[in-house]
């Protein structure tokens, strides 16, 4: 049984991303040579791993079973490989690719400039950055490294925290000359706060009292999946919102919003780096965590 490892690649660019014309472009190749390249993996294995029908490909039971074992197979194979071209001693270039997933707000407003600086430095490697808000499975979908804020919640990932930073609540001042200021959880009964669609608010308003958290019931006809449109939202005075005070630093500075019940505790949310259990550890995957984390380390994020 022969097969290379551009066919495996290939196979998997296609699980992840759906498509061959997708895949195609991410690789730099021809649709032609992916669908090739699938045929003959196919070939060689004795076993259909896509459906074809009206222009679309789903992957067959086998695909799927087989994927999640090559996955992590490839991602060692490529990391021992890197690690004896970077000779150990980290005097050769980083080269090859990495992957990131972020959350959207954190992503564009202040991890994209510490990106960009990591890319100036390592010009031989290549970045794949994706912003979006949903829990990115990272070994499923082809990622090297994912940026949470919060807990970690796959304790299958290695995980290391960047820095820290804390939920507020906050309005505009229109808002609370309209509604009134909550001084304590129990007051947000009565008010409209914009909710988050990635997190219940259960878990999004958590505030400690008598040394434990608790969760008042809210309600709010908005719903929102990106921190910065809620707090735009906000801004407009469409109500109360829950935010890290990375997205609200700006406008409390410059008085569009206001923090509420200041004096209250609410979470503390760890900023992390995720990323599935290889060893080694890419040296390109360890030297951009290690930038990342002295740059995060250092954040203070002021309201």
């Amino acid at each position: 049984m022969r097969y290379s490892l551009d066919e495996i690649d290939t196979f998997l660019t296609v699980m992840e991303l759906g498509t061959v014309t997708a895949a195609a472009a991410r690789l730099n190749l021809s649709k032609s040579v992916v669908s090739r390249r699938i045929t003959e993996f196919e070939t060689t294995l004795g076993a259909a791993l896509f459906r074809r029908h009206a222009g679309r490909i789903v992957p067959t039971e086998t695909a799927l079973r087989l994927a999640e074992r090559l996955r992590p197979a490839l991602a060692e194979l490529v990391a021992a490989a890197e690690s004896a071209g970077w000779g150990m001693d980290g005097r050769l270039p980083l080269q090859g690719q990495l992957s990131i997933a972020a959350p959207m707000s954190f992503g564009t407003m202040h991890l994209s400039p510490l990106l960009a600086e990591f890319a100036a430095a390592h010009p031989a490697l290549e970045l794949r950055v994706d912003y979006d808000d949903r829990l990115r499975d990272l070994g499923r979908e082809g990622f090297d490294l994912g940026i949470r804020i919060g807990a970690p919640r796959d304790g299958s990932l290695k995980a290391r925290k960047m820095g820290e930073d804390q939920q507020v609540v906050v309005a505009s001042p229109g808002y609370l000359d309209r509604h009134g200021t909550p001084r304590t959880p129990a007051d947000l009964r009565g008010h409209a706060v914009i909710s988050y669609s990635h997190l219940p608010n259960a878990a999004a308003w958590q505030f400690r009292q008598g040394g434990r958290m608790v969760s008042p019931s809210v309600s709010g006809r908005i719903t929102v999946n990106n921190g910065e449109a809620i707090r735009e939202m906000a801004i407009a005075g469409l109500g109360l919102a829950m935010l890290p005070r990375f997205i609200v630093s700006t406008p409390l500075i410059s008085g569009r919003l206001v923090r509420v019940m200041a004096d209250v505790e609410t979470r503390r949310l760890p900023i992390m780096a995720v990323w599935p259990a290889v060893e080694p550890v890419p040296a390109k995957l360890r030297a951009l965590i290690d930038h990342l984390a002295l740059r995060l380390s250092a954040e203070r994020w002021g309201g």
